[in-house]
This record gives structure tokens, C-alpha cells and sequence, in this order.
């Protein structure tokens, strides 16, 4: 079921935030500065290709993170969680959508603060 989920989310939206995500890194990728900021979006484009059976662990922030969540709200970050609210929203309003819509809150969430969150699964 897991793998027919994670096929069905890509096609029908996940494919949406990979590239959102992909192009982030890209971007980030371009200075030395934003390096270690682009591989993070990598390591989430990855998230959101597949997110089916994968948890999200919030560890605590250290400065770091916290000074790099701040300036991604403000770069990139408020776009792509409004995209995945939106898209979560769209699906929620089917009873079978709901499993999709959860998945693109849970990645909405994410947008907001991916520097010091982990992913298991």
C-alpha cells in the first residue's frame, strides 16, 4: 500500500512540491553560504517525492537552525507551505483524499521549519 500511495502522491501532487523543493536547493547551491541550506532541500525534495510511511522528528533548534528557519520563511519557505496548504486543502475535500491532504500538511509544516527537523522511515 506504501508504495502504491508514494506512485499516486507523486503523480497527482507530490510532484509539484519535488520541483519546488529541487529548485529551492538549486538556488541555495548557487554560493558557498547556501551550500549546507540546499542540501536540506534536497534532503526534503526526497521527502516529498515519497512521503508515505516517513515521520518527521523536530529536534531543538540551535542558533543555526533557528536563524536559517527565519530567513527561509522569508525567502522561500512561505511559498512552497502555501502551496502544500492548498493542495492539502483540495484534497481533504474527498473522503478518500484525506490520506493525501495530511501528507501535504505534515509538508506544509516542514516548509515552515525544515533546518533541525529529521526524517525516520
Amino acid at each position: 500500500m506504501k508504495t502504491l500511495g508514494n506512485i499516486l502522491w507523486f503523480l497527482f501532487g507530490g510532484f509539484i512540491l519535488w520541483l519546488e523543493w529541487a529548485f529551492a536547493g538549486l538556488l541555495l547551491c548557487i554560493s558557498i553560504i547556501g551550500i549546507p541550506a540546499g542540501i536540506q532541500c534536497f534532503k526534503i525534495a526526497g521527502l516529498c517525492a515519497f512521503p508515505f510511511k516517513k515521520e518527521i522528528n523536530y529536534d531543538r533548534a540551535g542558533f543555526g537552525s533557528t536563524l536559517f528557519n527565519i530567513l527561509w520563511v522569508i525567502v522561500f519557505g512561505w511559498e512552497i507551505a502555501l502551496t502544500a496548504l492548498v493542495c492539502g486543502i483540495i484534497w481533504c475535500i474527498t473522503i478518500i483524499g484525506i490520506p493525501f491532504g495530511k501528507q501535504f500538511f505534515k509538508i506544509a509544516a516542514l516548509s515552515l521549519m525544515p533546518f533541525g527537523a529529521k526524517t525516520h522511515g
